[in-house]
Protein backbone atom coordinates (compact mmCIF):
# COMPACT_ATOMS: atom_id res chain seq x y z
CA UNK A 1 0.00 0.00 0.00
CA UNK A 2 1.40 3.09 -0.90
CA UNK A 3 0.61 7.36 -0.54
CA UNK A 4 -0.57 7.50 -3.66
CA UNK A 5 -3.54 5.35 -3.80
CA UNK A 6 -5.85 8.04 -2.33
CA UNK A 7 -4.90 10.55 -5.10
CA UNK A 8 -8.06 10.65 -7.40
CA UNK A 9 -10.36 12.16 -4.92
CA UNK A 10 -7.70 14.45 -3.72
CA UNK A 11 -7.14 15.60 -7.11
CA UNK A 12 -10.71 16.93 -7.08
CA UNK A 13 -10.90 19.03 -4.39
CA UNK A 14 -7.46 20.27 -4.93
CA UNK A 15 -8.51 23.52 -6.61
CA UNK A 16 -9.77 24.62 -2.19
CA UNK A 17 -7.56 27.38 -1.39
CA UNK A 18 -6.02 26.77 1.89
CA UNK A 19 -7.30 29.65 3.92
CA UNK A 20 -4.35 29.12 6.35
CA UNK A 21 -0.84 31.45 6.67
CA UNK A 22 2.44 29.78 5.62
CA UNK A 23 3.43 29.50 9.58
CA UNK A 24 0.79 27.19 10.11
CA UNK A 25 0.84 24.80 7.87
CA UNK A 26 2.17 22.46 9.85
CA UNK A 27 -0.41 19.67 8.34
CA UNK A 28 -1.20 19.77 4.48
CA UNK A 29 -4.49 20.48 3.72
CA UNK A 30 -5.18 17.29 1.77
CA UNK A 31 -4.11 15.35 4.31
CA UNK A 32 -6.96 17.22 6.42
CA UNK A 33 -9.35 16.99 4.37
CA UNK A 34 -8.51 13.32 3.46
CA UNK A 35 -8.30 12.14 7.50
CA UNK A 36 -11.71 13.86 7.84
CA UNK A 37 -13.01 11.92 5.34
CA UNK A 38 -11.93 8.89 6.26
CA UNK A 39 -13.23 9.40 9.61
CA UNK A 40 -16.78 10.56 8.70
CA UNK A 41 -16.90 7.51 6.41
CA UNK A 42 -16.20 5.58 9.27
CA UNK A 43 -18.70 7.24 12.33
CA UNK A 44 -17.68 10.26 12.99
CA UNK A 45 -19.67 13.22 13.75
CA UNK A 46 -17.91 16.02 14.85
CA UNK A 47 -14.37 17.26 14.84
CA UNK A 48 -12.97 15.32 18.02
CA UNK A 49 -14.25 12.15 16.96
CA UNK A 50 -12.58 12.68 14.10
CA UNK A 51 -9.22 13.64 15.54
CA UNK A 52 -9.57 10.31 17.77
CA UNK A 53 -10.13 8.08 14.58
CA UNK A 54 -7.05 10.02 13.05
CA UNK A 55 -5.11 9.22 15.87
CA UNK A 56 -6.44 5.64 16.96
CA UNK A 57 -5.16 5.00 12.77
CA UNK A 58 -2.34 6.64 12.85
CA UNK A 59 0.11 4.12 11.30
CA UNK A 60 -2.16 3.21 8.77
CA UNK A 61 -2.38 7.17 7.99
CA UNK A 62 1.23 7.73 7.87
CA UNK A 63 1.63 4.65 5.18
CA UNK A 64 -1.29 5.99 2.86
CA UNK A 65 -0.92 9.66 3.17
CA UNK A 66 3.09 10.10 4.19
CA UNK A 67 2.64 11.52 7.10
CA UNK A 68 5.57 14.14 8.35
CA UNK A 69 4.05 15.66 11.18
CA UNK A 70 1.16 12.86 12.43
CA UNK A 71 -2.58 13.67 13.22
CA UNK A 72 -3.97 17.09 13.60
CA UNK A 73 -6.26 17.92 16.86
CA UNK A 74 -9.75 18.74 16.57
CA UNK A 75 -8.49 22.49 16.77
CA UNK A 76 -7.06 22.16 13.49
CA UNK A 77 -10.01 19.94 12.02
CA UNK A 78 -12.38 22.96 13.47
CA UNK A 79 -10.24 25.77 12.61
CA UNK A 80 -9.69 24.64 8.68
CA UNK A 81 -12.59 23.84 7.94
CA UNK A 82 -14.44 26.97 9.60
CA UNK A 83 -12.07 29.03 7.62
CA UNK A 84 -12.51 27.06 4.03
CA UNK A 85 -14.16 28.93 1.54
CA UNK A 86 -17.49 27.13 1.06
CA UNK A 87 -18.31 28.32 -2.30
CA UNK A 88 -14.91 26.85 -3.49
CA UNK A 89 -16.28 23.36 -1.75
CA UNK A 90 -19.39 23.61 -3.39
CA UNK A 91 -17.82 23.88 -6.52
CA UNK A 92 -15.25 21.14 -6.25
CA UNK A 93 -17.85 18.62 -4.77
CA UNK A 94 -19.81 19.12 -8.07
CA UNK A 95 -17.49 19.13 -10.14
CA UNK A 96 -16.57 15.67 -8.51
CA UNK A 97 -19.90 14.28 -8.60
CA UNK A 98 -19.52 14.96 -12.46
CA UNK A 99 -16.65 13.96 -13.40
CA UNK A 100 -17.47 10.47 -11.56
CA UNK A 101 -21.35 9.50 -12.35
CA UNK A 102 -22.95 9.56 -15.32
CA UNK A 103 -24.80 12.09 -17.12
CA UNK A 104 -27.74 14.33 -15.48
CA UNK A 105 -29.85 13.98 -18.76
CA UNK A 106 -32.97 12.15 -17.97
CA UNK A 107 -32.20 12.64 -14.52
CA UNK A 108 -34.93 13.95 -12.45
CA UNK A 109 -33.29 16.46 -9.33
CA UNK A 110 -34.74 16.94 -6.43
CA UNK A 111 -34.14 20.02 -4.31
CA UNK A 112 -35.13 20.49 -1.08
CA UNK A 113 -34.06 22.34 2.13
CA UNK A 114 -33.23 21.19 5.58
CA UNK A 115 -32.60 22.70 8.81
CA UNK A 116 -29.95 21.39 11.20
CA UNK A 117 -31.97 21.16 14.53
CA UNK A 118 -29.32 21.53 17.38
CA UNK A 119 -27.54 24.55 15.43
CA UNK A 120 -29.81 27.04 16.73
CA UNK A 121 -28.52 29.25 18.90
CA UNK A 122 -30.96 30.77 21.17
CA UNK A 123 -28.16 32.84 23.05
CA UNK A 124 -26.63 34.84 20.60
CA UNK A 125 -29.93 35.28 18.70
CA UNK A 126 -29.35 32.87 15.35
CA UNK A 127 -31.45 30.65 13.49
CA UNK A 128 -30.33 26.83 12.79
CA UNK A 129 -28.28 26.35 10.32
CA UNK A 130 -30.50 25.65 7.31
CA UNK A 131 -29.05 23.91 3.77
CA UNK A 132 -30.68 23.51 0.51
CA UNK A 133 -29.72 20.37 -1.10
CA UNK A 134 -29.57 18.81 -5.04
CA UNK A 135 -30.69 15.13 -4.63
CA UNK A 136 -30.93 13.31 -7.75
CA UNK A 137 -33.62 10.81 -7.48
CA UNK A 138 -32.46 7.76 -9.99
CA UNK A 139 -28.86 7.61 -8.99
CA UNK A 140 -29.56 8.26 -5.65
CA UNK A 141 -26.93 11.17 -5.00
CA UNK A 142 -26.39 14.22 -3.58
CA UNK A 143 -25.26 16.56 -6.64
CA UNK A 144 -24.87 20.32 -4.72
CA UNK A 145 -25.66 21.89 -1.48
CA UNK A 146 -25.99 25.68 -0.78
CA UNK A 147 -26.49 27.13 2.81
CA UNK A 148 -29.21 29.45 3.37
CA UNK A 149 -27.73 33.25 4.28
CA UNK A 150 -28.69 33.86 8.09
CA UNK A 151 -31.07 36.65 7.20
CA UNK A 152 -32.35 35.22 3.83
CA UNK A 153 -34.55 31.82 2.72
CA UNK A 154 -34.96 28.84 0.03
CA UNK A 155 -35.78 31.26 -2.72
CA UNK A 156 -32.38 33.54 -2.59
CA UNK A 157 -30.65 29.93 -2.03
CA UNK A 158 -32.32 28.02 -5.51
CA UNK A 159 -31.12 29.99 -7.83
CA UNK A 160 -27.57 30.26 -6.39
CA UNK A 161 -27.35 26.45 -6.45
CA UNK A 162 -29.24 25.82 -9.85
CA UNK A 163 -26.36 28.02 -11.07
CA UNK A 164 -23.40 25.67 -10.09
CA UNK A 165 -25.05 22.65 -11.25
CA UNK A 166 -25.52 21.18 -14.97
CA UNK A 167 -29.02 20.41 -14.92
CA UNK A 168 -29.24 20.26 -18.55
CA UNK A 169 -31.88 17.54 -20.02
CA UNK A 170 -33.17 16.83 -16.47
CA UNK A 171 -36.67 17.58 -14.84
CA UNK A 172 -36.44 19.49 -11.61
CA UNK A 173 -38.78 19.27 -8.92
CA UNK A 174 -39.22 21.82 -6.13
CA UNK A 175 -41.56 22.56 -3.56
CA UNK A 176 -44.06 25.57 -3.36
CA UNK A 177 -40.79 27.92 -1.39
CA UNK A 178 -39.21 27.52 -4.88
CA UNK A 179 -42.46 28.07 -7.24
CA UNK A 180 -40.79 31.12 -7.93
CA UNK A 181 -40.92 33.13 -11.81
CA UNK A 182 -37.29 33.43 -11.67
CA UNK A 183 -36.62 29.62 -10.83
CA UNK A 184 -38.61 28.69 -13.50
CA UNK A 185 -36.77 31.20 -15.88
CA UNK A 186 -33.70 29.87 -15.00
CA UNK A 187 -34.41 26.36 -15.30
CA UNK A 188 -35.85 27.09 -19.18
CA UNK A 189 -33.02 28.89 -20.05
CA UNK A 190 -30.49 26.16 -18.30
CA UNK A 191 -32.00 23.51 -20.84
CA UNK A 192 -34.30 22.10 -18.15
CA UNK A 193 -38.09 21.01 -17.20
CA UNK A 194 -39.47 21.76 -13.97
CA UNK A 195 -42.40 20.28 -11.91
CA UNK A 196 -43.15 22.85 -9.24
CA UNK A 197 -45.86 22.66 -6.70
CA UNK A 198 -48.65 25.32 -5.97
CA UNK A 199 -49.37 26.31 -2.72
CA UNK A 200 -50.41 29.82 -1.19
CA UNK A 201 -47.16 31.64 -1.68
CA UNK A 202 -48.39 31.87 -5.15
CA UNK A 203 -51.87 32.35 -4.29
CA UNK A 204 -53.66 33.56 -7.61
CA UNK A 205 -52.06 31.31 -9.58
CA UNK A 206 -53.08 28.75 -6.77
CA UNK A 207 -56.75 29.65 -7.42
CA UNK A 208 -57.06 29.86 -10.75
CA UNK A 209 -55.30 25.91 -11.30
CA UNK A 210 -57.35 24.83 -7.67
CA UNK A 211 -60.45 26.20 -9.72
CA UNK A 212 -59.83 24.37 -13.02
CA UNK A 213 -59.27 21.44 -11.37
CA UNK A 214 -62.98 21.48 -9.26
CA UNK A 215 -64.64 22.71 -11.86
CA UNK A 216 -66.79 19.60 -13.28
CA UNK A 217 -66.69 21.71 -17.19
CA UNK A 218 -63.08 22.11 -16.90
CA UNK A 219 -61.71 19.42 -15.16
CA UNK A 220 -59.75 16.77 -17.66
CA UNK A 221 -60.53 13.50 -18.33
CA UNK A 222 -56.58 12.62 -18.98
CA UNK A 223 -55.62 10.96 -15.76
CA UNK A 224 -53.54 7.90 -14.14
CA UNK A 225 -54.76 5.94 -11.17
CA UNK A 226 -53.19 3.64 -8.82
CA UNK A 227 -53.69 2.12 -5.80
CA UNK A 228 -51.47 -0.03 -3.08
CA UNK A 229 -51.02 -0.88 0.41
CA UNK A 230 -50.47 -2.77 3.47
CA UNK A 231 -50.45 -3.12 7.05
CA UNK A 232 -54.02 -2.06 7.20
CA UNK A 233 -53.67 0.65 4.78
CA UNK A 234 -55.14 1.79 1.08
CA UNK A 235 -53.55 4.38 -0.61
CA UNK A 236 -55.22 5.25 -3.74
CA UNK A 237 -53.55 8.30 -6.11
CA UNK A 238 -55.13 9.60 -9.04
CA UNK A 239 -53.03 12.21 -11.50
CA UNK A 240 -54.92 14.77 -13.81
CA UNK A 241 -53.28 17.15 -16.03
CA UNK A 242 -53.90 19.58 -18.50
CA UNK A 243 -52.43 21.44 -21.43
CA UNK A 244 -55.22 23.07 -22.37
CA UNK A 245 -54.31 26.57 -20.24
CA UNK A 246 -54.11 29.41 -22.70
CA UNK A 247 -56.09 31.30 -20.54
CA UNK A 248 -53.88 30.68 -17.72
CA UNK A 249 -50.87 31.37 -19.10
CA UNK A 250 -52.63 34.63 -20.31
CA UNK A 251 -53.71 35.26 -16.79
CA UNK A 252 -50.06 34.49 -15.69
CA UNK A 253 -48.24 35.51 -18.20
CA UNK A 254 -44.31 35.37 -16.49
CA UNK A 255 -44.10 31.62 -15.87
CA UNK A 256 -41.45 31.19 -18.76
CA UNK A 257 -41.86 27.09 -20.30
CA UNK A 258 -44.92 26.47 -18.53
CA UNK A 259 -46.85 23.90 -20.28
CA UNK A 260 -49.27 21.86 -18.12
CA UNK A 261 -51.16 22.12 -15.08
CA UNK A 262 -51.48 18.94 -12.53
CA UNK A 263 -53.52 17.92 -10.01
CA UNK A 264 -52.62 14.80 -7.99
CA UNK A 265 -54.96 13.31 -5.25
CA UNK A 266 -54.11 10.91 -2.92
CA UNK A 267 -57.00 9.34 -0.68
CA UNK A 268 -55.51 7.39 2.21
CA UNK A 269 -58.11 4.68 4.46
CA UNK A 270 -56.43 3.50 7.44
CA UNK A 271 -58.81 1.45 10.08
CA UNK A 272 -61.78 2.14 7.57
CA UNK A 273 -61.26 6.17 8.17
CA UNK A 274 -60.90 7.67 5.13
CA UNK A 275 -58.83 11.08 4.59
CA UNK A 276 -57.98 13.05 1.26
CA UNK A 277 -55.13 15.19 0.01
CA UNK A 278 -54.88 16.99 -3.32
CA UNK A 279 -51.79 18.94 -4.53
CA UNK A 280 -51.33 20.62 -7.27
CA UNK A 281 -48.28 21.71 -9.78
CA UNK A 282 -47.58 23.64 -12.65
CA UNK A 283 -45.10 22.18 -15.35
CA UNK A 284 -43.13 22.77 -18.59
CA UNK A 285 -44.01 19.39 -19.53
CA UNK A 286 -46.85 18.49 -21.47
CA UNK A 287 -49.90 16.47 -20.07
CA UNK A 288 -49.79 13.56 -22.16
CA UNK A 289 -48.43 11.59 -19.69
CA UNK A 290 -49.77 11.51 -16.44
CA UNK A 291 -48.64 8.52 -15.28
CA UNK A 292 -44.87 9.72 -15.81
CA UNK A 293 -45.89 13.18 -14.17
CA UNK A 294 -47.29 11.49 -11.48
CA UNK A 295 -43.85 9.08 -10.84
CA UNK A 296 -42.03 12.68 -10.88
CA UNK A 297 -44.17 14.32 -8.22
CA UNK A 298 -43.20 11.35 -5.96
CA UNK A 299 -39.83 10.64 -7.06
CA UNK A 300 -39.46 14.45 -5.25
CA UNK A 301 -40.73 12.67 -2.21
CA UNK A 302 -38.38 10.77 -1.60
CA UNK A 303 -35.79 13.02 -0.72
CA UNK A 304 -36.97 12.89 2.71
CA UNK A 305 -36.51 9.07 3.22
CA UNK A 306 -33.55 8.97 0.91
CA UNK A 307 -31.57 11.88 1.71
CA UNK A 308 -32.68 14.04 5.20
CA UNK A 309 -33.86 10.51 7.15
CA UNK A 310 -30.74 9.07 6.18
CA UNK A 311 -28.03 12.18 6.96
CA UNK A 312 -30.21 12.36 10.33
CA UNK A 313 -30.34 8.66 11.12
CA UNK A 314 -27.08 7.45 9.74
CA UNK A 315 -24.87 10.49 10.16
CA UNK A 316 -26.51 12.21 13.29
CA UNK A 317 -26.78 15.61 11.48
CA UNK A 318 -29.51 16.88 13.33
CA UNK A 319 -27.60 16.92 16.40
CA UNK A 320 -24.70 18.94 15.03
CA UNK A 321 -24.07 22.38 16.46
CA UNK A 322 -20.64 23.53 15.20
CA UNK A 323 -21.50 26.69 13.40
CA UNK A 324 -18.37 28.72 14.02
CA UNK A 325 -17.30 30.60 9.96
CA UNK A 326 -18.15 27.96 7.33
CA UNK A 327 -17.71 24.95 9.43
CA UNK A 328 -21.45 23.65 9.26
CA UNK A 329 -21.63 24.48 5.82
CA UNK A 330 -18.06 22.56 4.84
CA UNK A 331 -18.85 19.40 7.44
CA UNK A 332 -22.38 19.06 5.45
CA UNK A 333 -20.62 18.82 2.01
CA UNK A 334 -17.80 16.31 4.20
CA UNK A 335 -21.09 14.29 4.94
CA UNK A 336 -22.40 14.21 1.23
CA UNK A 337 -19.31 13.47 0.38
CA UNK A 338 -19.07 10.24 2.53
CA UNK A 339 -22.65 9.70 1.57
CA UNK A 340 -21.94 9.20 -1.99
CA UNK A 341 -19.25 7.03 -1.53
CA UNK A 342 -20.74 4.64 0.74
CA UNK A 343 -24.30 4.51 -1.45
CA UNK A 344 -21.33 4.00 -4.51
CA UNK A 345 -20.98 0.41 -2.88
CA UNK A 346 -23.66 -1.62 -4.44
CA UNK A 347 -21.86 -5.15 -2.92
CA UNK A 348 -22.13 -4.49 1.10
CA UNK A 349 -25.68 -5.56 1.87
CA UNK A 350 -26.17 -3.74 5.17
CA UNK A 351 -27.31 -0.58 6.17
CA UNK A 352 -25.87 3.13 5.94
CA UNK A 353 -25.09 2.75 9.90
CA UNK A 354 -23.36 -0.73 9.12
CA UNK A 355 -21.28 0.09 6.17
CA UNK A 356 -19.75 3.28 7.97
CA UNK A 357 -18.58 0.45 11.37
CA UNK A 358 -17.52 -2.00 8.66
CA UNK A 359 -14.92 0.93 7.39
CA UNK A 360 -14.16 1.85 10.68
CA UNK A 361 -13.14 -1.91 11.29
CA UNK A 362 -11.60 -2.34 7.78
CA UNK A 363 -9.31 -0.54 6.61
CA UNK A 364 -8.96 -2.27 3.05
CA UNK A 365 -12.95 -1.56 2.86
CA UNK A 366 -12.35 2.01 3.75
CA UNK A 367 -9.53 2.26 0.75
CA UNK A 368 -12.18 0.78 -1.52
CA UNK A 369 -14.43 2.98 -0.92
CA UNK A 370 -12.60 6.29 -0.76
CA UNK A 371 -10.66 5.14 -4.21
CA UNK A 372 -13.81 3.69 -6.15
CA UNK A 373 -13.94 4.50 -9.45
CA UNK A 374 -17.21 5.52 -10.43
CA UNK A 375 -20.90 5.94 -8.75
CA UNK A 376 -22.38 3.92 -11.69
CA UNK A 377 -20.15 0.67 -11.82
Amino acid sequence: MTHTQPASILQHFSAIKDPRIDRRKRHKLGDIFFIALCAIISGADDWTSIALFGRAKEAWFTTVLGLENGIPSHDTFGNVFAMIDTEQFVKCFISWVEALSDSSHGEIIAIDGKSIRRSLDRANNKSAIHLVSAWATKSHLVLGQQKVDEKSNEISAIPKLLENLNIEGSVITIDAMGCQTKVASQIIERGADYMLSLKGNQSSLFEDVKTFFETPNTCPTIAHQSCDGGHGRIETRRVKASSNIEWLKRRHPHWEGLTSIIAVSATREIKSVERREVRYFISSLDASNPERLGAIVRAHWGIENNLHWVLDYAFNEDAQRTRTGNSAANFGIMRHVALNLLKADKVTKAGMKNKRLKAGWDDDYLLEIITKGRFND
